[in-house]
């Protein structure tokens, strides 16, 4: 696969473009508007970054890129913020909306370039055709371009991810039908918190590990180390606090619901809660560590989202919590990218290439 040439569009740290390196595919170029994904896209992958907007990312440097490749592959991740379910802007039921554009720009490229292969992630939400008709009209346009074509929603710990996250996943070919793998993993073998961060050195919050800056631990606020220490061990929540401890916004009826979740413990032998931008602090999910006393670290978040150890997302004596702790939740799973990988050889195999 290492002559055929692989472009990843929203690239953001590499999480799909390692998952594909991996599996011996030749990622060429990553192209994101975030500079400060740069530095860790190019460190563990070998490839180019271009820093710029999709907008303005031409079919014509697109075509340059893919020259002399007997298969061209384009892969991406459109920012998923406008399709979220945690988005509940009555501005997404518009047909057309200025944070869609990334979609719309991707759709051009396609149209303009035609990829043989074309593979995109995003979050589940997005499938829901009425609620978004931009999807709808994404895959009418690859059927009208002549793809085959496959979608569907997948739970990512059912092919090893040791966390739940339900995403979109597309394929797209002009070679013939093309297919996600089976899945890898049920109910009884899914990859664990306890399978994966067990063997992690105990730290306390506020503190790093001297043999691996990445796992470091934000620091609580007194009032939020009263709270994880009121917390039961092991998947306990807010539900077992005194008053005290309850914030005034989720005293009221409509922040109940809350309680079960936010400033909860994760369970060691169930896979981790989604992984979002703000996984490394208490207050904003499952986010507290089974037994010790505080939120996860970088290094665990990382882990969650299956990157392996050697990854490097920023120098070490450079690491800001803030800014890695947002790389790492945009991410692709690397192991989802190596499942799109191998589906991708599959399918090229399938044709003889």
């Amino acid at each position: 696969m290492g002559n055929i040439k692989v472009v990843d569009l929203f690239c953001g740290i590499g999480g799909l473009t390692h998952g594909l390196v991996l599996e011996g595919f030749n990622v060429v170029a990553g192209v994101d508007n975030d500079e400060s994904c740069k530095y860790a896209f190019e460190k563990n992958n070998h490839s180019k970054f271009i820093h710029k907007d999709i907008a303005d990312f031409s079919s014509a440097e697109l075509e340059k890129i893919y020259r002399g490749s007997p298969i061209k592959v384009l892969i991406g991740c459109a920012p998923c913020q406008p399709f979220s379910s945690l988005n509940k802007n009555k501005s997404a039921y518009k047909t057309r909306d200025n944070r869609w554009e990334p979609l719309y720009e991707f759709i051009k490229l396609i149209k303009d370039v035609k990829p043989d292969i074309v593979s995109m992630e995003n979050v589940a939400d997005l499938a829901n055709k009425k609620k978004y008709p931009v999807f709808a009209k994404f895959v009418r346009i690859l059927k009208a371009e002549g793809y085959s074509i496959f979608y569907k929603i997948i739970d990512v710990s059912r092919y090893g991810v040791p966390q739940r996250r339900k995403r979109l996943v597309l394929l797209a070919s002009l070679l013939g039908d093309i297919s996600l793998i089976q899945e890898t993993h049920n109910r009884e073998n899914l990859i664990t918190v306890r399978d994966v961060i067990g063997r992690l050195k105990p730290i306390r919050d506020g503190q790093v590990d001297p043999n691996d800056p990445m796992h470091r631990a934000s620091k609580l606020s007194d009032l939020n180390k009263k709270r994880i220490l009121a917390t039961p061990k092991n998947g306990g929540n807010a539900k077992s606090w005194s008053k005290d401890l309850i914030p005034d916004c989720y005293k009221r009826e409509s922040g109940k619901t809350f309680m079960s979740s936010v400033y909860g413990r994760m369970r060691w032998d169930e896979p981790a809660p989604t992984m979002t931008t703000h996984c490394v602090s208490l207050g904003t999910g499952r986010y507290g560590h089974p037994t010790q006393n505080r939120a996860i670290s970088l290094r665990e978040a990382a882990i969650f989202q299956s990157f392996p150890d050697y990854y490097e997302f920023n120098e070490p004596d450079k690491i800001s919590t803030t800014k890695v702790a947002k790389q790492i939740g945009n991410a692709v799973p690397v192991l989802l990218g190596r499942v799109i990988a191998k589906s991708i050889r599959k399918h090229i195999e399938l044709y003889q290439w």
